[in-house]
């Protein structure tokens, strides 16, 4: 591995993701400070639907949402090492008019949908209306376009300062809601505060970054204009989109139908074993944030990206090892923070765990796709895994229960590595065919 250090890229994508881990950490704890004083002043019921309520706007988030910040950096990134900041601007526009359009159309829609959806997960009466006011989240949190003018710009230490500001509110409320007994409804606004506020507060940073160089112009939202002078660009924003949508929604959908197969208790229990393996699984989702910019400025028919992927893959799936033995030893008194009432969690992290290993190696297996334009690669394979794990899931959950969900879990990120695997090996195979990576995108 000293060999891997000489190259420059590698360095850059360990420089980046250290950036984000250095908070990462620290956010981690304090979501687990927050989820203690939720588990401890509420009872399992009521806990498992304060998930769902999160759950449902994060998921109805993730499916609306424009995976916008990938447009910045694919059109940006090679634009701006040649010194061209046109093609830059209108990623930019075309970026942040997608974000205004799909999140104000999917809070509209989940708001619509919990008329219907409701009654199947258990939200009654007394939490239907902070439910829906929980929806008013989603246009905040579809907003992509402050993300990827960082990345663009290469402000990795800044949005590591502010992945501070969200967890760390959450939990100054949660901690207040617990001390003064304010209930459900206050650990509600709790989260909620802290959710818009962390958003703003990225939204802040970007206005600045993009002053600073002098693009402040380019936060003019465009979508048809702009999409016209950048090459495919409704294939790219297409295909990206619905890829990295359903991936995002894996986790929130996942609760959902935890919750509505088998109620808000165990919604409750499978929601924390869900929150602390995404915290275990922080350094391979950093590496990736670090990696995909880095290897857009690369030439794909050279073999410097992939061999940069797979040493990245090598790294963050030896840092899983790591991490599962980490949570074999010390899961169960973790747990315990919540109060022993959610112990039976602990079972089913230990089973979850095991695709942690897969997942985190096979991390960088997208953003090769991206790279050579097999979008609709990506796309696919993403699709097939999501609805196999889905679909393993509700059956599995009605048959064994929690177990039947964990072994759902583990199938679900086996098959999708397996999927995005055969696509990007074609792809090594066929290397030769690209041109260089900005040529191509430009």
């Amino acid at each position: 591995m000293r060999h891997w250090f000489k190259d420059g890229v590698f360095r850059a994508v360990l420089r980046n993701a250290g950036y984000l881990g250095s908070t990462k950490l620290v956010g981690a704890l304090f979501g687990l400070v927050s989820l203690a004083c939720a588990s401890h002043a509420l009872d399992p019921a009521v806990f498992g639907m304060l998930m769902i309520v999160h759950a449902y706007a994060v998921g109805a988030n993730g499916i609306a949402k424009f995976q916008s910040w990938q447009v910045i950096i694919r059109y940006g990134a090679p634009a701006l090492q040649k010194g061209d900041r046109k093609p830059a601007r209108d990623a930019i526009r075309l970026a942040f008019g997608l974000d205004i359009l799909s999140g104000l159309v999917g809070m509209a829609a989940a708001m619509a949908a919990l008329f219907w959806l409701a009654p199947t997960l258990h939200i009654d009466a007394d939490h239907f209306g902070l439910t829906l006011f929980y929806c008013t989240l989603v246009p905040t949190m579809a907003a992509a376009t402050p993300t990827g003018v960082m990345r663009l710009l290469d402000r990795f230490d800044l949005i590591a300062k502010q992945g501070l500001a969200t967890p760390l509110l959450r939990a100054t409320g949660a901690g207040i809601s617990y001390i003064f007994h304010l209930g459900f409804p206050g650990f509600v606004v709790a989260w909620y505060i802290a959710d818009i506020v962390g958003d703003l507060t990225l939204w802040g940073l970007a206005v600045r970054e993009l002053k600073r160089h002098d693009m402040l112009d380019a936060l003019r939202p465009g979508l048809f204009g702009a999409a016209r002078r950048l090459p495919d660009a409704w294939s790219f924003v297409w295909s990206t989109n619905i890829a990295t949508s359903l991936s995002s929604a894996w986790g929130p959908v996942s609760n959902l139908i935890v919750g509505g197969v088998l109620g808000p208790a165990a919604a409750g229990l499978y929601g924390i074993a869900a929150t602390l393996l995404d915290s275990a699984s922080k350094p391979a989702d950093l590496l990736t944030k670090g990696f995909y910019p880095e290897i857009m400025r690369l030439d794909p028919s050279s073999k410097h990206p992939w061999k940069l992927a797979l040493r990245t893959g090598a790294l963050a799936g030896g840092l899983g090892i790591v991490v599962v033995g980490l949570i074999f030893l010390g899961g169960k008194p973790l747990i315990g923070l919540f109060g022993h009432k959610y112990l039976p969690a602990y079972g089913l992290l230990s089973l979850m765990m095991f695709a942690l290993m897969v997942s985190m190696a096979s991390a960088p297996l997208q953003s090769l796709l991206y790279m050579v334009g097999r979008q609709r690669a990506a796309l696919v394979a993403q699709a097939a895994a999501t609805i196999f794990y889905l679909a393993a899931l509700a059956v599995l959950s009605h048959l064994f229960g929690l177990t039947g969900s964990g072994s759902a879990y583990v199938l679900g990120n086996a098959a999708l590595a397996v999927f995005m695997l055969i696509p990007v090996m074609a792809s090594y195979h066929g290397r030769h065919r690209y041109a260089l990576a900005g040529d191509a995108k430009l």
